[in-house]
Formats: C-alpha cells, structure tokens, sequence
C-alpha cells in the first residue's frame, strides 16, 4: 500500500524498524520477532541498509521474504553511498516487480573500512538526488511494473537535534525542504529522547514550508551497552540529565536500566500522543519485547485501535 493511502487510513501510523541479521540463525531469530509483532498490525515495518550499501543483497532478501512470508507492508532503506546509477536502477527495479510500494531514501554513511572514502565517483552525492532519480524511475517506465501508478511512497530523514554533518540549523532545514521539493512524501525522524526537540523540529519544519507528515523515531534504552552503542550510531544525540541520573540511580543493574529505558520510552510515547504526532517509528533492534510492553503501557490493542 502506498505511504500516502496508509496516512489517509491511519491518522496516527505505528512502524518497526529491523535490520539484516548477517547469519541464518540470526535470519530465523529475527522472523521469531516478527511473528510476536504481527498481532500489532503496524503500519508498515522498514528494513535498513548498511554503510556502503553493504548489505544491499541481504537487505533485498530481507525484504522480498518479510513480502512472501507475512502479511507486513515493508519499506526498504536505500542510500546513495557507494553506488552507481545503474545499481540502484537494478535495485528498484527489483523492489518494483517483487510489489514494494515505498521505500526510504537516505543518505547514508561510507562503510567503516573506509573512513576517508571519497565521494567523487557516487552517483547520488545527496538524499535529494537520489529522491529524484526514484521519481524519475516512475517516469521512465510509464507506471509499468510498479505497485501504485504513483510510483514509489518516498520517505526521508530528519534530525531533531539537528544533523551531525551540518552544525547549521537554518541550513539543515533548507536540506530537508530540498529533499520534500525533490517529492518526499513523509519524513522519520532519527531517535531523541528530549520530546521538546521534537516539536521544535516539527515547528521549524513548519515554518520552512514542509507540510508532510512526521514521523517520530524512539528507541527505548535495553542496556547500559545499549545506551553506549546508540550514542556512538546516533552522533550528537542527547540525553537528558534527568533521564541519565535514573540510569545512574540503577547502579549498573542491568533490568533497572531496561525499566528505565522503557518508562522513559513510553513516556515518550504517551506525550507524542497526546500531542498529536503524526507517527511513531520504533527502532527495535530486531527485538519484540521492548515495542509490544510499550503497546501494553498504553492500552494499546494494535496500531488500528488509534486510527
């Protein structure tokens, strides 16, 4: 289903984000997890794309069989690092015959084997080109073997406590606005965990002209390792003093943290709802438990009991 017609139907829309598991064993771990989220109904569920576009393959794979073997609208991440055209062309020509309707455009990093990649063989410098050629795709094949004579739902990133390669702020959001004008239909957040920073995003996006839906990302803290993993994926993210000092407070007792971190997560939750969040996107780190207690705390039956 097209990102646009799942907006009409759900005004509030709930989505998971899972990543490739790089064995089988994790592959059949991570479809144990899927399961225990079907009941849920989410909106849609998105697959990541690694640094490099080092596990295109397996990302597709991923996608394909979540297609075949369950009954979950899946959205794909595709980023621009370390591609040709013809690659990515290939790409989404397959998503496009196997029925994908969207798909997330971004970025992306080089792979950390190549910290001082250079750029200037890319085919995509930036998220908004690449937006582009997806809309240009849709063109080129006159609506022929694609899921929505639309063409592709397009989604993109934005970045509440700004982004770390752009200090500017006012620059920062001409970036975004740049990538909605390229015709992005809905843009997801990267995690927070200060709800303030959300709304003045949401304001300033606002202001700027950009009028399509938000999505708000959360990840709820599982780990004392887990907070120091996210902190280095999530550069320049904040953490609250307040939110810190109850960590603190849990003296290194790993299911105190857990608590906190899902308290705190569905605190997070609870306040975006009640003011009036368009959506909510949970990094699960290919884990059920965390986003199902978070349902729970909210007397949440299933993504369709808010709509």
């Amino acid at each position: 289903m097209h990102i646009n017609d799942i907006f009409k139907k759900r005004p509030t829309t709930f989505s998971f984000e899972f990543f490739p598991p790089k064995t089988d064993a994790g592959a059949e771990k991570l479809f144990a997890t899927i399961s225990e989220l079907q009941p849920l109904r989410p909106s849609f569920v998105s697959v990541t794309y690694g640094a490099g576009g080092t596990t295109r393959d397996v990302t597709r794979r991923l996608v394909l069989r979540i297609m075949r073997e369950t009954e979950l609208e899946v959205t794909p991440h595709l980023t621009c690092v370390g591609h040709t055209e013809a690659e990515i062309y290939d790409l989404i020509e397959d998503y496009a015959k196997a029925g994908v309707s969207n798909i997330l455009a971004l970025g992306g990093d080089p792979p950390g084997s190549a910290p001082n990649y250079n750029r200037s063989h890319d085919a995509f410098r930036y998220a908004s080109t690449l937006v582009e050629f997806l809309r240009q795709f849709h063109n080129r094949h006159g609506g022929q073997d694609i899921a929505d004579q639309r063409g592709f739902g397009i989604g993109v990133a934005g970045f509440p406590e700004g982004h770390p390669a752009t200090p500017n702020r006012l620059l920062e959001i001409e970036h975004l606005k740049r990538k909605v004008d390229a015709g992005a239909d809905y843009v997801v957040t990267q995690l927070f965990f200060d709800n303030r920073d959300f709304y003045d995003f949401r304001e300033r996006c606002e202001l700027a002209g950009i009028t399509v839906p938000i999505i708000a990302g959360i990840m709820p803290i599982s780990s004392g390792k887990n907070l120091r993993r996210m902190a280095e994926l999530a550069l320049g993210a904040r953490y609250p003093a307040s939110l810190l000092r109850a960590i603190n407070r849990c003296d290194g007792d790993e299911d105190g943290v857990k608590r906190v971190g899902l308290h705190w997560a569905t605190e997070q939750c609870r306040d975006l709802l009640d003011n009036n969040v368009r959506g909510i996107h949970f990094y699960t780190l290919n884990s059920s438990t965390a986003t199902r207690e978070i349902y729970a705390n909210l007397g949440v039956k299933d993504s369709i009991a808010l709509a």
